[in-house]
């Protein structure tokens, strides 16, 4: 998916204000407060000196206009696969492998209409595609094995409703998340535009907001972190 340049603007703004606020160099900022960096398909070690990185900074430096030089590099990039590795992927949720046998959940919008993927009518339909997707599970990872979560969405009832009551009991929240897309994500619709329900009331916030505290509290929804035995999930749905 190719994302909007509203997107990268909406990044761009907020970076510029933490600058503000902050007196940190806007090179610096960009890189510990926007997704650019794995945008850009450049990883999650999150090195400074890393050349793709260095080459944007450089036309960032020559150019008046950082929006626009930032979504064209963007473009040169959007081909690189910047998400995780994944197992498998059934219907509207993927899997990934972690070290010590922990398993990390995503999800996509995998709908062909134009419905919401959580509405209420789509309630069975996302519980089948979990029930295969942790037969999967099962069927390949023969030992015993965490399950974990990090989204904004674990704040929407639509989405905890479909996850064992265990798991979701140990929801808390991960502040300083602004390089990753469980925060960023919020802001985007199915087919990558901005979605200006959630970014106006985090604009105001911004524009607001007079130091460096509580900079998550601009966003509509902090991310949720969940963990919880597989073998919650294979009771939850009947496996």
């Amino acid at each position: 998916m190719i994302y909007a340049k509203a997107f990268f603007d909406l990044q761009l703004q907020f970076a510029h204000k933490v600058t503000e606020l902050s007196g940190l160099p806007f090179a610096r900022v960009l890189f510990e407060y926007t997704n650019l960096y794995i945008r850009f398909g450049l990883g999650r070690d999150f090195n400074p000196a890393h050349a793709i990185w260095q080459a944007y900074l450089s036309g960032l430096r020559d150019t008046n206009d950082h929006r626009e030089w930032t979504y064209r590099f963007y473009l040169t990039r959007s081909a690189i696969l910047a998400g995780p590795p994944v197992v498998a992927a059934l219907g509207c949720f993927s899997y990934a492998l972690l070290s010590d046998n922990r398993i990390r959940l995503h999800f996509g919008n995998a709908e062909t209409a134009e419905h919401s993927p959580l509405g209420r009518d789509r309630l069975e339909q996302r519980r089948e595609d979990l029930t295969a997707l942790f037969g999967h599970v099962q069927q390949t990872l023969r030992q015993s094995a965490q399950v974990l979560g990090a989204s904004w969405l674990y704040n929407l009832d639509a989405y905890r409703r479909l996850f064992p009551p265990s798991y979701i009991a140990t929801a808390r929240v991960l502040h300083d998340r602004f390089r990753h897309m469980p925060l960023w994500g919020q802001f985007l619709d199915r087919h990558g535009e901005i979605k200006e329900s959630m970014a106006r009331p985090f604009r105001e916030r911004l524009t607001r907001q007079s130091c460096l505290d509580r900079l998550d509290a601009c966003f509509p929804f902090q991310v949720l972190t969940v963990e919880a035995p597989v073998q919650a999930f294979y009771d939850f749905y009947g496996l």
